[in-house]
């Protein structure tokens, strides 16, 4: 039977990276594409429960895709009843920025899809990169080497599923990837920025508060400094009961390492 992935996604349909998602994985078998009508940013597993959602089908890269006002936790629900029952793999992504460390991890509504699916027992990965704009997915060299790797760490968790004990896999990329880049297994770091608030007064003097935030020194080993200070491809095991990621890794290393080994990093002009 042909395999059903769910595509979606908390930047919005009209995103470059979703489309590079859906590129990567529907060669694998029935993609459908479920997205929040516009960005859904920093939703974590936020899910609507005081106002009425609404689900469209139109037509976009000339396929079928489902649009909603929900978050993307939601779409996962809304999928199941709306568009396919049964699901053999959640891919969420391609994030513009990448998901790492506990903080980001958190908040981020790329990998809250993928929480969800994980939690109704569905294999999950949460794809994210290190891009400050989403035309940086535009670069044909960058979008064809994450698009090709993106799909071999979906065909093997689709043929092989996930360890026990782990829930979701988080993919980030680096900037550029190149022929020196390495795909490495990472803990998640506690916390990839220091909290920052300005505080200012708008024209009438009333005062209003910015939150933003500067980088922290990532540790080595972590998914921020591989990301970050190597400029590899990290990827993340999240488990939902309490074992570290280090744990995970170790327990199941042939399995990680064949899923490296499967990756093939292709020669890439610099």
């Amino acid at each position: 039977m042909q395999k059903r992935i769910l595509v979606t996604n908390d930047d919005g349909i009209y995103s470059p990276g979703i489309k590079l998602l859906y590129d990567a994985v529907s060669p694998l078998g029935k993609a459908i594409v479920f997205a929040p009508e516009t960005p859904k940013s920093a939703s974590g597993l936020g899910i609507t429960l005081h106002k009425p959602l609404r689900v469209m089908r139109v037509k976009y890269w000339g396929i079928d895709v489902y649009l909603t006002n929900g978050t993307p936790s939601d779409i996962v629900y809304l999928a199941i009843n709306e568009a396919v029952p049964q699901l053999d793999l959640v891919v969420a992504g391609i994030n513009v920025g990448d998901n790492t460390s506990v903080q980001v991890i958190l908040s981020s509504g790329t990998v809250g899809a993928a929480a969800q699916a994980s939690l109704l027992g569905i294999p999950a990965i949460a794809f994210s990169a290190n891009v400050e704009d989403a035309n940086d997915f535009n670069d044909p060299e960058y979008a064809r080497e994450v698009t090709r790797i993106t799909r071999a760490i979906s065909e093997y968790v689709l043929e092989h599923g996930l360890p026990e004990g782990i829930q979701v896999l988080n993919v980030n990329y680096p900037r550029k990837i190149t022929r020196r880049t390495e795909v490495k297994l990472a803990r998640m770091a506690t916390i990839k920025f220091l909290q920052r608030v300005n505080v200012s007064y708008d024209p009438r003097g009333n005062k209003y508060y910015w939150m933003y935030g500067t980088m922290a020194e990532p540790e080595p080993g972590t998914d921020v400094y591989v990301v970050h200070v190597e400029e590899n491809i990290a990827i993340t095991p999240i488990s939902f009961h309490l074992l570290t990621a280090d744990t995970l890794i170790e327990k199941h290393s042939g399995y990680f390492e064949d899923l490296v080994k499967s990756i093939k990093l292709g020669e890439i002009s610099v």
